[in-house]
Protein backbone atom coordinates (compact mmCIF):
# COMPACT_ATOMS: atom_id res chain seq x y z
CA UNK A 1 0.00 0.00 0.00
CA UNK A 2 1.40 3.32 -1.35
CA UNK A 3 2.05 5.63 1.78
CA UNK A 4 0.72 9.12 0.91
CA UNK A 5 2.29 11.62 3.23
CA UNK A 6 0.71 15.24 3.26
CA UNK A 7 2.85 17.67 1.22
CA UNK A 8 2.41 20.08 4.59
CA UNK A 9 4.78 18.09 6.10
CA UNK A 10 7.55 18.21 4.21
CA UNK A 11 7.29 22.60 3.94
CA UNK A 12 8.26 23.94 7.14
CA UNK A 13 8.19 28.05 7.19
CA UNK A 14 9.98 28.30 10.35
CA UNK A 15 13.72 28.12 9.94
CA UNK A 16 16.71 28.41 12.70
CA UNK A 17 19.38 30.50 12.08
CA UNK A 18 22.28 32.10 13.47
CA UNK A 19 22.75 35.63 13.21
CA UNK A 20 26.21 36.06 14.63
CA UNK A 21 28.77 35.82 15.91
CA UNK A 22 30.26 35.88 12.27
CA UNK A 23 28.16 38.12 11.28
CA UNK A 24 29.63 41.57 11.03
CA UNK A 25 27.02 43.02 12.72
CA UNK A 26 28.03 41.11 15.74
CA UNK A 27 31.00 41.85 15.93
CA UNK A 28 32.29 38.72 16.40
CA UNK A 29 30.98 37.98 19.82
CA UNK A 30 27.72 38.55 19.63
CA UNK A 31 25.10 35.57 18.70
CA UNK A 32 21.05 35.95 18.29
CA UNK A 33 19.58 32.50 17.56
CA UNK A 34 16.91 33.47 15.47
CA UNK A 35 13.26 31.47 14.43
CA UNK A 36 12.57 33.22 11.18
CA UNK A 37 9.94 32.86 8.68
CA UNK A 38 10.69 33.98 5.23
CA UNK A 39 12.14 37.18 6.43
CA UNK A 40 10.21 38.04 9.46
CA UNK A 41 11.72 37.09 12.83
CA UNK A 42 9.22 34.96 14.85
CA UNK A 43 11.20 34.24 18.23
CA UNK A 44 14.78 35.11 19.46
CA UNK A 45 17.22 34.12 21.71
CA UNK A 46 20.61 35.94 23.01
CA UNK A 47 23.78 34.55 23.53
CA UNK A 48 26.74 36.08 25.56
CA UNK A 49 30.49 34.43 26.36
CA UNK A 50 32.48 34.83 23.45
CA UNK A 51 34.75 37.57 24.76
CA UNK A 52 34.99 36.50 28.69
CA UNK A 53 38.16 38.15 29.96
CA UNK A 54 37.48 37.78 33.61
CA UNK A 55 37.89 41.10 33.95
CA UNK A 56 36.13 41.91 37.57
CA UNK A 57 38.38 39.21 38.92
CA UNK A 58 41.10 40.96 37.99
CA UNK A 59 40.23 43.61 39.38
CA UNK A 60 40.35 41.23 42.53
CA UNK A 61 43.84 39.92 41.49
CA UNK A 62 45.70 43.61 40.38
CA UNK A 63 46.58 46.41 42.81
CA UNK A 64 44.04 49.82 42.50
CA UNK A 65 46.84 51.29 40.45
CA UNK A 66 47.15 48.56 38.03
CA UNK A 67 43.41 47.71 36.97
CA UNK A 68 43.52 51.02 36.14
CA UNK A 69 44.02 50.14 32.26
CA UNK A 70 41.56 47.37 32.29
CA UNK A 71 38.89 49.74 32.51
CA UNK A 72 39.58 51.30 29.19
CA UNK A 73 38.85 47.65 27.90
CA UNK A 74 35.51 48.05 29.25
CA UNK A 75 33.69 50.57 26.69
CA UNK A 76 36.66 51.47 24.44
CA UNK A 77 34.39 54.14 22.47
CA UNK A 78 33.92 56.21 25.81
CA UNK A 79 37.35 54.82 27.99
CA UNK A 80 37.62 58.27 29.92
CA UNK A 81 34.18 58.02 31.41
CA UNK A 82 35.19 54.18 32.72
CA UNK A 83 38.44 55.81 33.94
CA UNK A 84 37.06 58.55 35.99
CA UNK A 85 33.89 56.28 37.69
CA UNK A 86 36.43 53.64 38.51
CA UNK A 87 38.78 56.67 39.82
CA UNK A 88 36.30 58.22 41.99
CA UNK A 89 34.95 54.68 43.40
CA UNK A 90 38.10 54.17 44.61
CA UNK A 91 38.39 57.94 46.18
CA UNK A 92 34.71 57.74 47.69
CA UNK A 93 36.12 54.72 49.57
CA UNK A 94 39.64 56.51 50.81
CA UNK A 95 37.78 59.48 51.11
CA UNK A 96 39.34 61.98 48.76
CA UNK A 97 38.19 65.28 47.69
CA UNK A 98 39.89 66.09 44.45
CA UNK A 99 40.53 69.41 43.60
CA UNK A 100 38.38 71.51 41.58
CA UNK A 101 40.75 72.09 38.32
CA UNK A 102 41.28 68.00 38.08
CA UNK A 103 37.61 68.06 38.58
CA UNK A 104 36.45 70.21 35.75
CA UNK A 105 39.37 68.34 33.11
CA UNK A 106 37.25 65.41 34.46
CA UNK A 107 33.90 66.83 33.52
CA UNK A 108 35.24 67.96 30.11
CA UNK A 109 36.86 64.60 29.18
CA UNK A 110 33.66 62.71 29.84
CA UNK A 111 31.96 64.77 27.58
CA UNK A 112 34.09 64.86 25.08
CA UNK A 113 34.17 60.75 25.47
CA UNK A 114 30.48 61.12 25.14
CA UNK A 115 30.25 62.59 21.80
CA UNK A 116 32.55 60.18 20.76
CA UNK A 117 30.93 57.43 21.98
CA UNK A 118 27.58 58.80 20.05
CA UNK A 119 29.42 59.21 16.86
CA UNK A 120 30.93 55.66 16.77
CA UNK A 121 27.52 54.59 17.14
CA UNK A 122 26.05 56.92 14.62
CA UNK A 123 28.14 56.72 12.22
CA UNK A 124 28.41 52.67 12.71
CA UNK A 125 24.67 52.36 12.52
CA UNK A 126 24.19 54.50 9.13
CA UNK A 127 26.95 52.30 7.72
CA UNK A 128 24.85 49.34 8.35
CA UNK A 129 22.12 50.94 6.98
CA UNK A 130 24.03 51.27 3.76
CA UNK A 131 24.85 54.99 3.96
CA UNK A 132 28.62 55.71 3.50
CA UNK A 133 29.03 59.77 3.26
CA UNK A 134 27.41 60.44 7.21
CA UNK A 135 30.30 57.68 8.27
CA UNK A 136 33.23 59.62 6.70
CA UNK A 137 31.98 62.97 8.20
CA UNK A 138 31.18 61.65 11.96
CA UNK A 139 34.34 59.75 12.12
CA UNK A 140 36.24 63.19 11.01
CA UNK A 141 34.66 64.76 14.13
CA UNK A 142 35.72 61.26 16.21
CA UNK A 143 39.39 61.37 14.84
CA UNK A 144 39.10 65.69 16.11
CA UNK A 145 37.69 64.53 19.45
CA UNK A 146 40.62 61.72 20.11
CA UNK A 147 43.26 64.18 18.78
CA UNK A 148 42.49 66.78 21.82
CA UNK A 149 42.68 63.91 23.83
CA UNK A 150 45.74 62.75 22.40
CA UNK A 151 47.24 65.71 23.31
CA UNK A 152 45.91 65.77 26.96
CA UNK A 153 47.63 62.27 27.48
CA UNK A 154 49.24 60.48 25.05
CA UNK A 155 46.93 57.71 24.02
CA UNK A 156 43.66 57.73 21.86
CA UNK A 157 41.23 54.88 22.17
CA UNK A 158 42.59 53.19 25.47
CA UNK A 159 43.54 56.50 27.15
CA UNK A 160 44.30 55.45 31.21
CA UNK A 161 44.15 59.16 31.57
CA UNK A 162 42.52 59.15 34.83
CA UNK A 163 44.43 58.40 38.30
CA UNK A 164 43.31 58.01 41.84
CA UNK A 165 43.12 61.69 43.23
CA UNK A 166 44.09 63.33 40.04
CA UNK A 167 44.74 63.10 36.23
CA UNK A 168 48.19 61.34 34.73
CA UNK A 169 49.26 64.72 33.50
CA UNK A 170 47.49 68.75 33.30
CA UNK A 171 46.11 69.75 30.07
CA UNK A 172 48.07 71.25 27.46
CA UNK A 173 48.32 75.06 26.99
CA UNK A 174 46.53 75.29 23.84
CA UNK A 175 43.94 72.75 24.72
CA UNK A 176 41.21 74.90 25.51
CA UNK A 177 41.23 77.51 22.48
CA UNK A 178 40.93 73.69 20.61
CA UNK A 179 38.49 72.37 22.53
CA UNK A 180 36.32 76.21 21.97
CA UNK A 181 37.14 75.77 18.31
CA UNK A 182 35.26 72.35 18.36
CA UNK A 183 32.43 73.10 20.21
CA UNK A 184 32.02 76.22 17.25
CA UNK A 185 32.42 74.01 14.54
CA UNK A 186 31.30 70.40 15.64
CA UNK A 187 27.69 71.55 15.71
CA UNK A 188 27.84 73.18 12.07
CA UNK A 189 28.54 69.37 11.20
CA UNK A 190 26.09 67.82 12.89
CA UNK A 191 23.55 70.12 11.17
CA UNK A 192 24.75 68.44 7.83
CA UNK A 193 24.31 64.88 8.83
CA UNK A 194 20.59 65.97 10.14
CA UNK A 195 19.81 67.78 6.76
CA UNK A 196 21.68 64.64 5.08
CA UNK A 197 19.58 61.70 6.83
CA UNK A 198 16.53 63.18 9.57
CA UNK A 199 14.25 64.01 6.10
CA UNK A 200 15.85 61.31 3.91
CA UNK A 201 13.44 58.76 3.19
CA UNK A 202 15.18 55.57 2.53
CA UNK A 203 16.54 56.26 6.49
CA UNK A 204 13.11 57.31 7.59
CA UNK A 205 12.03 53.30 5.98
CA UNK A 206 14.87 51.70 7.42
CA UNK A 207 14.70 52.65 11.07
CA UNK A 208 10.81 54.17 11.90
CA UNK A 209 8.92 51.93 13.57
CA UNK A 210 11.80 49.61 13.91
CA UNK A 211 13.26 48.17 16.77
CA UNK A 212 10.33 49.44 19.32
CA UNK A 213 11.02 49.39 22.95
CA UNK A 214 8.01 50.82 25.16
CA UNK A 215 8.02 52.74 27.95
CA UNK A 216 6.80 49.83 30.04
CA UNK A 217 9.39 47.39 28.64
CA UNK A 218 12.42 49.72 28.75
CA UNK A 219 11.52 50.05 32.58
CA UNK A 220 11.00 46.37 33.13
CA UNK A 221 14.26 45.41 31.38
CA UNK A 222 16.39 47.95 33.26
CA UNK A 223 16.81 49.74 30.24
CA UNK A 224 19.17 53.07 30.70
CA UNK A 225 20.65 56.16 29.00
CA UNK A 226 19.62 56.75 25.33
CA UNK A 227 17.87 53.78 24.97
CA UNK A 228 15.64 54.36 27.97
CA UNK A 229 15.18 58.15 27.00
CA UNK A 230 14.11 57.58 23.26
CA UNK A 231 11.36 55.12 25.06
CA UNK A 232 9.89 58.02 26.72
CA UNK A 233 11.46 57.72 30.13
CA UNK A 234 13.00 61.00 31.51
CA UNK A 235 16.20 60.03 33.42
CA UNK A 236 19.52 61.38 33.54
CA UNK A 237 22.22 60.92 36.37
CA UNK A 238 24.03 63.86 35.44
CA UNK A 239 20.72 66.13 36.45
CA UNK A 240 18.51 63.47 38.92
CA UNK A 241 21.56 62.33 40.68
CA UNK A 242 24.19 65.06 39.97
CA UNK A 243 27.79 64.41 40.67
CA UNK A 244 31.24 66.36 39.95
CA UNK A 245 30.06 69.66 39.50
CA UNK A 246 26.80 68.95 36.70
CA UNK A 247 24.63 70.54 39.36
CA UNK A 248 26.44 74.30 37.85
CA UNK A 249 25.93 73.53 34.25
CA UNK A 250 22.50 73.68 32.18
CA UNK A 251 21.90 71.00 30.16
CA UNK A 252 18.76 69.56 29.03
CA UNK A 253 17.65 66.18 29.04
CA UNK A 254 16.68 64.88 25.55
CA UNK A 255 13.58 61.93 25.96
CA UNK A 256 11.80 60.41 23.01
CA UNK A 257 8.31 58.99 22.69
CA UNK A 258 8.73 55.78 20.46
CA UNK A 259 11.26 54.25 21.64
CA UNK A 260 12.60 52.88 18.20
CA UNK A 261 15.68 53.64 15.94
CA UNK A 262 14.80 56.83 14.78
CA UNK A 263 14.34 58.08 18.12
CA UNK A 264 17.55 56.68 19.66
CA UNK A 265 18.96 58.14 16.31
CA UNK A 266 17.79 61.69 17.11
CA UNK A 267 18.30 61.64 20.64
CA UNK A 268 22.21 61.10 20.44
CA UNK A 269 22.16 63.55 17.19
CA UNK A 270 20.70 66.04 19.95
CA UNK A 271 22.61 64.53 23.24
CA UNK A 272 25.94 65.64 21.15
CA UNK A 273 24.57 69.44 20.84
CA UNK A 274 24.00 69.01 24.86
CA UNK A 275 27.40 67.92 25.62
CA UNK A 276 28.81 70.75 23.43
CA UNK A 277 26.87 72.98 25.28
CA UNK A 278 28.13 71.60 28.68
CA UNK A 279 31.87 72.06 27.21
CA UNK A 280 31.04 75.67 26.73
CA UNK A 281 30.42 76.22 30.09
CA UNK A 282 32.91 74.28 30.99
CA UNK A 283 35.82 76.40 29.43
CA UNK A 284 34.41 79.24 31.38
CA UNK A 285 34.22 77.91 34.64
CA UNK A 286 37.50 75.66 34.75
CA UNK A 287 39.91 76.94 37.21
CA UNK A 288 43.54 76.73 37.85
CA UNK A 289 45.28 75.46 40.44
CA UNK A 290 46.73 71.76 40.78
CA UNK A 291 45.47 68.46 39.06
CA UNK A 292 46.42 66.29 41.65
CA UNK A 293 45.09 66.08 45.43
CA UNK A 294 47.63 66.99 48.04
CA UNK A 295 47.58 63.48 49.47
CA UNK A 296 50.75 61.50 49.56
CA UNK A 297 48.84 57.90 49.84
CA UNK A 298 47.75 58.42 46.22
CA UNK A 299 49.55 61.05 44.50
CA UNK A 300 52.45 59.89 42.11
CA UNK A 301 55.55 62.44 42.57
CA UNK A 302 56.73 64.26 39.54
CA UNK A 303 59.38 62.85 37.16
CA UNK A 304 62.17 65.20 37.92
CA UNK A 305 61.61 64.61 41.88
CA UNK A 306 61.68 61.15 41.14
CA UNK A 307 65.47 61.44 39.25
CA UNK A 308 66.96 63.45 41.62
CA UNK A 309 65.62 62.81 44.99
CA UNK A 310 65.59 59.53 46.94
CA UNK A 311 62.77 59.07 49.26
CA UNK A 312 61.00 60.33 46.02
CA UNK A 313 61.65 57.48 44.20
CA UNK A 314 61.35 55.22 46.97
CA UNK A 315 57.72 56.45 47.53
CA UNK A 316 56.92 56.59 43.53
CA UNK A 317 58.52 52.87 43.72
CA UNK A 318 56.18 51.98 46.41
CA UNK A 319 52.99 53.17 44.82
CA UNK A 320 53.66 51.08 41.68
CA UNK A 321 55.03 48.01 42.68
CA UNK A 322 53.07 47.74 45.64
CA UNK A 323 49.84 49.58 45.26
CA UNK A 324 48.27 52.35 47.54
CA UNK A 325 46.80 51.23 50.55
CA UNK A 326 42.74 51.70 50.75
CA UNK A 327 41.26 51.15 53.98
CA UNK A 328 38.61 48.91 54.69
CA UNK A 329 35.19 50.11 53.28
CA UNK A 330 32.63 49.91 50.21
CA UNK A 331 31.59 52.05 47.50
CA UNK A 332 29.03 51.98 44.84
CA UNK A 333 29.74 54.84 42.09
CA UNK A 334 27.62 55.16 39.42
CA UNK A 335 28.12 58.34 36.68
CA UNK A 336 25.67 58.66 33.68
CA UNK A 337 27.86 56.68 31.01
CA UNK A 338 27.26 57.16 27.28
CA UNK A 339 25.27 53.97 26.77
CA UNK A 340 23.63 54.47 30.14
CA UNK A 341 24.07 54.09 33.89
CA UNK A 342 28.25 52.77 34.60
CA UNK A 343 28.46 51.95 38.09
CA UNK A 344 31.83 50.55 40.07
CA UNK A 345 30.93 48.33 43.20
CA UNK A 346 34.08 47.89 45.48
CA UNK A 347 34.94 45.95 48.80
CA UNK A 348 37.91 47.05 50.89
CA UNK A 349 38.99 44.50 53.52
CA UNK A 350 42.34 47.17 53.35
CA UNK A 351 45.35 46.70 51.53
CA UNK A 352 46.34 47.70 47.64
CA UNK A 353 43.65 45.37 46.05
CA UNK A 354 39.77 45.13 46.14
CA UNK A 355 38.66 42.37 48.65
CA UNK A 356 35.78 42.45 45.76
CA UNK A 357 34.57 44.15 42.66
CA UNK A 358 31.73 44.19 40.41
CA UNK A 359 31.10 46.61 36.88
CA UNK A 360 27.50 47.60 36.84
CA UNK A 361 27.67 48.10 32.44
CA UNK A 362 24.76 49.23 30.68
CA UNK A 363 25.09 47.13 27.79
CA UNK A 364 24.74 43.90 29.70
CA UNK A 365 20.54 45.85 30.75
CA UNK A 366 20.48 46.84 27.01
CA UNK A 367 21.27 43.62 25.12
CA UNK A 368 18.85 41.18 27.35
CA UNK A 369 16.01 43.72 25.64
CA UNK A 370 17.30 43.02 22.02
CA UNK A 371 15.44 39.74 21.84
CA UNK A 372 12.37 41.96 22.59
CA UNK A 373 12.92 44.23 20.23
CA UNK A 374 13.62 42.34 16.74
CA UNK A 375 10.53 40.44 16.91
CA UNK A 376 8.46 40.77 14.80
CA UNK A 377 10.96 42.75 12.28
CA UNK A 378 12.56 41.46 9.58
CA UNK A 379 16.47 39.89 9.81
CA UNK A 380 17.99 43.78 7.83
CA UNK A 381 16.17 45.59 11.07
CA UNK A 382 17.48 43.53 13.29
CA UNK A 383 20.77 44.81 12.00
CA UNK A 384 19.90 48.38 12.01
CA UNK A 385 18.47 48.04 15.70
CA UNK A 386 21.59 46.76 17.58
CA UNK A 387 23.43 49.49 15.95
CA UNK A 388 20.72 51.52 17.57
CA UNK A 389 21.48 50.15 21.00
CA UNK A 390 25.18 50.27 20.93
CA UNK A 391 25.83 46.68 22.31
CA UNK A 392 29.88 47.23 23.39
CA UNK A 393 30.78 43.60 24.09
CA UNK A 394 34.21 44.94 26.03
CA UNK A 395 31.17 45.66 28.62
CA UNK A 396 28.45 43.19 28.22
CA UNK A 397 31.05 39.64 28.96
CA UNK A 398 32.88 41.02 31.75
Amino acid sequence: MENKQPLADFYNPNVLINLGPAHPAMHGTLRVMCRINGEVIEDATCEIGYLHRAIEKLGEEKTYHQWMVYTDRLNYCSALINNIAYAMTVENVMNIKITDRCLWVRMIMMELSRIIDHLVCLAANILDAGALTCFWLLFRWREEAYTMIESACGMRLTTTYARIGGMSYDIPDDFIPRLFKFCEEFPKAMDEVDALLSGNRIWIDRTRGVGVLSREDALNYSATGVVARASGLDIDLRRDRPYMAYDQVDFDVVVGSNGDTYDRYLCRMEEMKQSVRILKQCIDKIPGGPIWVDDRRVQIPEKIDVYTKMEVLIHHFKIFMEGIDVPAGESFTFVEGANGELGFYIVSRGGPKAWRLHVKSPSLMQFQAYEKMIKGDKIADAVATLGSVNIIAGELDR
